[in-house]
Order: structure tokens, then sequence, then C-alpha cells
């Protein structure tokens, strides 16, 4: 499960579009579930997504914070804590600062981005437990995010821009490359959320490639539910990995810019 619970949630994106749908004082929480044909369907984390209000560098801005945690009952055989924040323009809607901080069982690592827009580049920065620092410039386009800025790009979108069958990309920045992430909008589907019951979705298929533009053959593929109403915030998904599955579903929200009509029977 290592490095994949916030990424579930951070790998959700469409068109980038005009507004994103960053609203403060909304929190998201979810519950991560393991599943494989001879093992029960088992919560094991939780994910909360949070925005606020902050200032950085003395401006303001909105800030996202994605928190993931094992669930104490799992802690004794593998503790995953992982935070991830950005800072966002409130003006322009775009990323300014990223950081993640991951600290899973003795595994450590942190990174950060600054992107400078005026010059279509981004500066990234990560260190590795016992391992020298590193650092790298890359040039990145309009398309180019880190990955909670794609986490809220998909909700920006207007549902009629989406047409069934068809494929767009957008591009995820990591430390030291640029990765495809190609996306496939599936149609409309009610999905039964687990102790949420019925909502009305957007159902959308995802692959990350490498650098290269080749895709992945482990656990890089997700599908991804969103509510179909003006929120449209990400209820479910789900990727295939070796052996079984791994889930999340939304299981409490609060603060949502407007009522979750996608939950209406």
């Amino acid at each position: 499960m290592k490095r994949r619970i916030l990424t579930f949630l951070a790998a959700m994106a469409t068109t980038v579009a005009s507004a994103q749908l960053y609203h403060p004082g909304e929190v998201l929480s979810y519950r991560v579930s393991y599943k494989a044909r001879f093992f029960p369907n088992t919560e094991v984390a939780t994910v909360d997504v949070t925005t606020i209000h902050d200032t950085l560098d003395g401006r303001p801005c909105y800030r996202v914070r994605g928190h993931g945690k094992t669930m104490p009952a799992y802690r004794w055989f593998f503790t995953v804590d992982d935070s991830y924040y950005v800072w966002v323009d409130p003006e322009t809607k775009r990323s300014v600062r990223f950081e993640g901080d991951i600290r899973e069982g003795n595994y450590r690592f942190r990174n950060i981005y600054r992107y400078d827009w005026d010059s279509l580049k981004v500066h990234t920065w990560w260190k590795k437990r016992d391992l020298p620092e590193r650092s790298k410039t890359m040039e990145i386009t309009e398309r180019s995010m880190d990955a909670v800025s794609l986490y809220f790009n998909l909700r920006s979108s207007s549902s009629d821009e989406f047409v069934e069958g068809e494929v767009r990309k957008l591009e995820m920045v990591l430390e030291d490359t640029i990765r495809t992430l190609n996306f496939r909008f599936e149609g409309r589907e009610v999905k039964r959320i687990p102790k949420m019951g019925k909502c009305h979705t957007l159902r959308f298929s995802c692959q990350i490639g490498t650098s290269d533009g080749f895709s992945f053959t482990d656990g890089t593929e997700f599908t991804v539910w969103i509510s179909d109403d003006r929120n449209k915030f990400p209820v479910y998904l789900e990727s295939p990995i070796r052996i079984g599955s791994i889930c999340a579903y939304i299981s409490q929200y609060s603060g949502l810019k407007y009522p979750p009509e996608g939950f209406k029977k």
C-alpha cells in the first residue's frame, strides 16, 4: 500500500478549467479498504482533505491539506502517516507551492515544488531518509499540476463538457519528471457508497504513464466516481493491485459549497 493512499485521491483529473472548486471550510473524509478474493473487505486507513484560507509570503491564498493514516487496529502491522499541502493563488487558481511529508513504516520522504508560471518552470526539491537532498528545475505547460491540484481540477468542469468515451490528458509533476495522466469519461452511474447510500455519479477511468509515455503495469489504473452535482467531489475510487484491489470511499463531508444533490434518491 506504500504511497498509494493519497495517490488515489490525487489522481483525479480532467480538463484544465478556468475556476477550480476550492472552498475554504470544506472537509472531505474517506475510508480506505483492501479487498481480495479470499479476504474480506477490510477498512485499513483514513484520508482527510481540508481547505482553508491562509497566507504565503505575505499574500492571501487557499491551502489544501491531504492527510492519510492507517487505522489504529493496523498500525502494529504497517504505519502510514502522510501529509500533502498545496497553496493556491485565489485569483488564478494555480498552485504556487506544494509540500509532501511521507511517513510509512521506516520510510521517510519529503518534497517541495515551487511554481514559476511566468517562465513556465517548476523548481522541485526532495529528500529520502539517510540520502542527500536533491533538486531539479523542469519546464511545465498550462496542463502541468501536482497531485493535490489534480484532485481539485476534476471538480471545476461542467458535466456538459464530458463526452462518453473521450480520452484526455494532463501532466503530473513529480520530483524529477513529469508524467502523463490519461483519463476517459465512462458515463453516468448510480453508485452505492458503503454506509452512505446511493449516489448519482460521473465515472472516469485513469491511467498514469512513465515520463516516456508508457503506462505502468501495477497499480496505475484507477476508476474514479465523482458526485453528479455542482460539488463534483470524489465519492469512490478503486484500483487493482497484484492481489485484490484497494478502494477509497467518502465517509463524511462538511462545508460543501453547494448542497450534496448527488445523494438524492
